[in-house]
């Protein structure tokens, strides 16, 4: 039985006649997509808003943007710098456009806007301030110890110093060729961890600017860093070749510490050969396996002035790592949440194991006491064998490392004797959701001896999720747990076992991510590492960054399309076109390459449908699919673009890759494509190959293939993304809902019944291969919650939401949903609840925006219905009847 919609009625909200005259205000003002942020490099920065008005119908007629150095000048309305004028606009996301910027300067900024009825409102006041701009800006040296690549301890270096007037401002530009920790006085900079974020750095070098005025004193002062080797001095072996990589080498830093004095005076602190190195208690890192620590090296007081360094060595100048030195304009990763363990089992004297009740990425901080040399082993893992112990065979598989010397995923402390030693490990992370911690002598803990802290980029959430099915709700959850595991200043695989940016595993969960965090940051971070990879010839490898591995013959279409897909989604999600445009014509590059090898329009580029549950599904097909996509989005840039013989050139070049698919895969008196497996069938559906025709022919023998299965999966990553979606769109959102909530095997809710707390890589629980615990390539599933119960979907003609596609199912067996969603224009809300044959649905919104609502293909009243500004009630009412 299936459900038939009709409208009943219609109801806008009633406005309060008070509430007409209230003011909008802006709000939520960003730079480059950042609130107030610092190191800012770009000539013309973008500069965005949100409208708090609540108002029905509420638009904004009018803006005027004023940019001074002066903040008390700028509430004057005062704007030397740069006054846009009122502009007679919608707009709400603008580039500057005044004079130019200087660097290393602190500017002011506020929107005013006109509301419909012509009232000026204005916002309060906002800041960016710019880096360096320009190479030559940078003063300080290109430092390092006098040792090699080879050596194990991590580096620590300081440098004292007098500020003898009173202090105004200071702050820190830092680059570093590895991993950085930076302290001042004793005390730590900033909250970001593993910081610089991970580049091809013998082609793009990121710097980060802290604001470091309150750590500064007038008098003796010390600056502390400590380098790790990050990704850049890769030591232990693995099968990605990153001991290998072009620009490995011992890490180094450069630093430039700007003081400008409250009389108006400046000076520059640098990194050259007054520093002085040491090595300390930081005896061996790796980000891929772990950390040594030994406590009796400890130097109290190391980074303070009063610290007697004679015993320090000189350091020596390096050669900077790449011509490019750019500002890491992006979010952080931090320590995000802490957790405490749900249970504690001693093994015996030596031996305690965790569980933290919650699979994740991040570090661990031990506090324990024991007799000095006591070495302690912190195993990471997430896993248990029968016998209690941390299992690591289902992550340990590509470590080719000596397991005794460097083992995978551990910690190794030595305790110095004291009462208590603290450790937590500063230049790498694990992925786990249980610790077993062994010593060479017994030691005593319980839960109170280790905390968990959960790191990842701290993106904030945008979507939010809660329906009355206990299932889809934990789903969601872990969906989001995997994908923050995963994103560490660019979007991983898995946590533990590779730590890698599979290309694939980044698009197939684009929009998971972007409905669900505000991660445009990262993805453009992530894109430039993408033009960083290219080669001439327009290839691109399956992990990105790579030190050179994965320019193979796999590393096709559907994995490295993200260099299309990512800029065109954050195209319709953020309504930016900044990034599309950044990577144009590594698109066309890439589509011009594959179109170069692929003369009748069909290729075999690519990987396939990666772990499918049975069916094996034709490459061919996929991957001329995928071709067809990456031409099809190429075609559309251009027409934005306004680059008329590439649009037309690429319009064509899509249509070709289309009828060559349809000629040779497509049956058209059958309706199946290829030997119509739920991959074979959904793919085409998703991405527009399907001729109108026989949309509904492919989707009904789709849904007949799902209804076969008992509404289970029969799909690897690529069937993944596109079956749910196939179906919905095409009629069939019943049957879409019934395997996004299946929970016997293969299905998502397979895991979750299970005991998942986030998603995994193999629909089978006893699989031998890809059984990482932690991985996001099936994540599409976070995504299509919002885009089907919720029916939130962007309008390619009027993107980030400006306008609003509202395309909901109302589920037979869901009494309830409530989906939210902070688009640029501020929150969509898509609740409705079910009853006797009957639906309330309650939308909002966001000023400034519209809504177009769709009933869903069965509704016997099938009236669009055009939604302004603010709250809508609709009552629809709900009729059954027998499904062919």
């Amino acid at each position: 039985m299936r459900k038939i919609l009709s409208i009943l009625m219609l109801c806008t909200a009633t406005v309060v006649n008070g509430r007409q005259m209230q003011q909008c205000l802006p709000i939520r003002l960003t730079c480059e997509h950042l609130q107030n942020p610092l190191g800012v490099d770009q000539a013309a920065p973008r500069l965005s808003w949100q409208l708090d008005d609540n108002r029905q119908g509420a638009l904004q007629t009018a803006y005027q943007v004023m940019v001074d150095g002066d903040s008390l000048a700028l509430l004057k309305d005062k704007a030397d710098v740069w006054n846009s004028g009122i502009q007679k606009s919608a707009a709400m996301l603008v580039q500057y456009a005044g004079n130019v910027l200087k660097p290393q300067t602190k500017y002011f900024w506020k929107v005013r806007v006109w509301d419909k009825y012509g009232k000026a409102c204005t916002s309060t006041i906002a800041s960016f301030e710019t880096g360096m701009m320009q190479a030559d800006r940078w003063k300080g040296k290109w430092i390092s110890d006098q040792h090699d690549r080879h050596e194990r301890s991590a580096p620590y270096f300081r440098r004292a110093f007098g500020a003898d007037k009173p202090i105004k401002s200071a702050r820190i530009y830092i680059a570093a060729a590895g991993l950085y920790e930076l302290s001042i006085n004793g005390r730590r900079v900033g909250d970001h961890r593993l910081d610089p974020m991970f580049t091809r750095y013998d082609r793009r070098t990121l710097y980060v600017v802290e604001d470091v005025t309150a750590q500064l004193r007038q008098g003796k002062n010390a600056i502390g860093v400590i380098l790790g080797n990050g990704w850049y001095n890769h030591q232990p072996l693995a099968v990605w070749n990153f001991d290998q990589a072009p620009w490995r080498d011992r890490p180094a830093f450069r630093l430039d510490l700007r003081i400008v004095y409250q009389d108006g005076s400046e000076e520059t602190i640098i990194s050259d050969k007054s520093w002085k190195t040491s090595a300390g208690p930081i005896r061996y890192n790796n980000i891929y396996t772990g950390e040594h620590y030994d406590a009796r090296l400890e130097m109290p007081g190391w980074d303070r002035s009063e610290f007697d360094d004679s015993k320090w060595e000189a350091v020596r100048y390096r050669k900077p790592p790449s011509s490019q030195l750019v500002s890491q304009l992006l979010v952080p990763i931090r320590l995000v949440k802490s957790y405490v363990p749900k249970a504690v089992k001693k093994i015996n004297a030596n031996t305690y194991v965790f569980d933290f009740g919650q699979n994740m990425a991040g570090v661990t901080r031990i506090k324990v006491g024991g007799p000095a040399g006591t070495v302690v082993r912190m195993k990471h893992g997430e896993r248990l064998l029968e016998d209690g112990h941390v299992d690591q065979s289902n992550i340990d598989v590509y470590y080719r490392g000596n397991k005794e010397l460097e083992p995978f995923q551990t910690d190794l402390l030595t305790l110095s004797g004291r009462e208590k030693d603290e450790f937590m490990a500063k230049f790498g992370y694990k992925g786990f959701r249980y610790v077993e911690i062994n010593s060479s002598q017994p030691i005593v803990l319980d839960s109170s001896s280790i905390t968990a802290y959960f790191m990842h980029s701290d993106v904030s959430p945008v979507g939010h999720l809660k329906t009355s099915s206990p299932l889809i709700n934990r789903l969601w959850a872990a969906t989001n747990n995997a994908y923050l595991s995963n994103l560490m200043g660019y979007p991983t695989d898995c946590p533990q076992r590779e730590k890698n940016g599979w290309t694939g595993d980044g698009h197939l969960a684009i929009e998971t991510a972007l409905y669900n965090f505000d991660a445009i940051t990262v993805y453009e971070k992530w894109m430039a590492d993408h033009r960083d990879e290219q080669q001439p010839n327009g290839v691109l490898p399956d992990i990105i960054p790579t030190g050179g591995w994965g320019y193979g013959t796999a590393n096709g279409l559907d994995w490295t399309s993200t260099i299309a897909i990512i800029p065109w989604q954050t195209y319709l999600f953020y309504g930016d076109p900044s990034l599309l445009a950044s990577c144009y014509e590594n698109i066309k590059r890439y589509v011009d390459y594959v179109d170069s090898i692929s003369p009748n329009g069909l290729t075999t580029f690519g990987r396939g449908d990666w772990v499918p549950v049975k069916s094996v599904s034709n490459l061919e097909l996929t991957s001329s699919v995928y071709f067809y996509a990456d031409a099809t989005i190429l075609a559309s840039a251009a027409k934005l673009f306004r680059k008329t013989a590439d649009q037309l050139r690429y319009e064509a070049l899509s249509n070709k890759i289309k009828n060559a698919i349809n000629a040779k895969f497509l049956d058209v008196s059958k309706g199946i494509y290829s030997n119509g497996t739920q991959t074979e069938l959904s793919v085409p559906l998703y991405w527009g190959v399907v001729p109108e025709e026989m949309k509904y022919s492919v989707a009904a023998n789709l849904n007949k293939k799902v209804v076969e299965t008992g509404y289970h999966l029969d799909v690897g990553v690529l069937g993944s993304k596109a079956l749910l979606t196939a179906l919905k769109d095409n009629g069939f959102g019943d049957t879409a809902y019934k395997v996004a909530v299946q929970d016997t095997y293969p299905s998502w809710g397979w895991w979750i019944v299970n005991g998942a707390t986030t998603l995994l890589e193999n629909w089978d629980l006893k699989a031998t291969r890809d059984i990482s615990d932690n991985h996001m390539m099936f994540g599409e599933i976070g995504g299509w919650f919002y885009k089907s119960i919720g029916g939130i979907l962007p309008d390619t003609a009027h993107p980030g939401f400006k306008h609003i596609l509202l395309k909901p199912i109302f589920p037979e067996g869901l009494a309830e949903s409530s989906i939210s969603y902070d688009s640029p224009y501020g929150q969509i809300s898509s609740h409705w609840k079910s009853s006797n044959g009957f639906v309330r649905y309650e939308v909002k919104i966001p000023a400034n925006a519209s809504a177009t609502f769709y009933p869903p293909i069965d509704c016997e009243d099938r009236r669009v219905i055009s939604l302004e500004a603010g709250k809508h009630t609709l009552h629809l009412k709900l009729k059954v009847r027998e499904q062919n």
